[in-house]
């Protein structure tokens, strides 16, 4: 299972998923659905580059794989 880690690295930033969204070019709809998802099998990978950018972080470091 994959989870998207955005609102821990939000936090770790003390950003909220909005400004995310409106500063770094990500859909609100998108940061909101991917911090709810688990065992997410189908992503935009756009947003999920930007968001590894927009955190300065590597894939790996956003994505959680959960062992089920």
């Amino acid at each position: 299972m994959r989870l998207l880690k955005i609102r821990e690295l939000a936090e770790e930033k003390a950003w909220t998923l909005k400004e995310i969204s409106d500063h770094y070019g990500v859909i609100n709809s998108t940061v909101r659905s991917y911090t709810r998802r688990l065992g997410m099998t189908i992503v935009d990978f756009t947003a999920i580059h930007r968001l590894v950018h927009t955190f300065d972080v590597t894939i790996e470091d956003l994505v959680e794989i959960l062992e089920e």
